[in-house]
């Protein structure tokens, strides 16, 4: 019994992660679209990429892994943790595209891949609550 709650929990946790991506996503390309016809589009993608994140951070923090205390070391840890992702989605895209030459099976690869990695990283090291 306990194993099905504790299995609904996660399942429940990586669908509310999903849904913050994906409005952080949204957010990311709603300020790209506005931003990209104004200003050097370099710094349009590097402000919209920002922001799609800082929504991200909100969103998982408080919704989907439930972390409602305001702790620098969580700032901290999220800008790390995505860095750390962008070089692997980067790196993943960069093999996969060598290996096949094929950018949409690429980018999903990347994609997957830092999905993985920011959901694990947010889970147990970013917002890791002590009952865990």
């Amino acid at each position: 019994m306990a194993e099905k709650v504790k299995d609904r929990f996660e399942r429940k946790e990586i669908l509310k992660f999903l849904v913050g991506g994906g409005s952080a996503v949204l957010i990311d390309a709603a300020v790209y679209a506005v931003l990209k016809q104004k200003i050097n589009l370099s710094f349009a993608k590097a402000i919209s990429y920002v922001s799609g994140a800082v929504v991200g951070f909100a969103i998982n923090k408080l919704w989907t892994f439930g972390s409602k205390r305001f702790l620098i070391s969580e700032v901290i840890k999220y800008i790390f943790l995505y860095i750390f992702s962008a070089g692997v989605n980067a790196l993943v895209n960069r093999t996969a595209l060598y290996l096949t030459d094929n950018t949409v099976f690429a980018f999903l690869c990347a994609t997957g891949t830092s999905t993985v990695i920011n959901f694990l990283g947010q889970k147990f090291m970013v917002f890791r609550r002590l009952e865990r």
